[in-house]
């Protein structure tokens, strides 16, 4: 297949499918930017939260970066959280972003995010939706997380 968005893009990727499926041995080579909800709310704390909703954002604040003692909802990592029921099981949907596209942590922390929030009671499966819109700066970090960082050793 010939495609005109990236000649990078080995002809077993189709660039215009919404999920970047892996062919045995090969890695995802794209990530897809598609025009998403606006976030009046963010940074998103949780705050007013109840049930495992609450439960979710309390697990949410459990996870630190991999590259400072500081939680990635204090980051503004975390734009908004929602548990649903769906064919029977109860879904934890996560939307998150990144302070970067190319974050080297991107895999680990979606990875240890799911895993944590699978482990709370009353969800059945974690749902991850990666978001960058808006971008992440410096303004979406909580007040706590300005503290951890400055802390931390970082001057913001």
């Amino acid at each position: 297949m010939s495609n005109a968005y990236d000649t990078d893009i080995p002809d077993s990727v189709d660039p215009v499918d919404d999920d970047c499926v892996e062919p045995a041995g090969e890695a995802c080579v794209y990530t897809e930017y598609v025009e998403g909800e606006a976030y009046d709310d963010v940074p998103a704390t949780g705050e007013g939260a109840e049930g495992v909703e609450r439960d979710v954002w309390d697990t949410l604040y459990g996870i630190e970066d991999p590259e400072m003692p500081v939680s990635i909802v204090d980051l503004g990592l975390i734009y908004g959280v929602s548990v649903d029921a769906d064919d029977g099981e109860t879904v934890a949907t996560v939307d998150m972003t990144l302070t970067y596209s190319g974050c080297p942590a991107r895999d680990m922390l979606q990875d240890q995010m799911r895993e944590a929030v699978e482990a709370v009671d009353g969800v059945d499966r974690a749902d991850l939706r990666l978001v960058w819109s808006p971008e992440w700066n410096l303004e979406l970090v909580t007040e706590q997380g300005k503290q951890d960082l400055r802390e931390f050793g970082l001057s913001i």
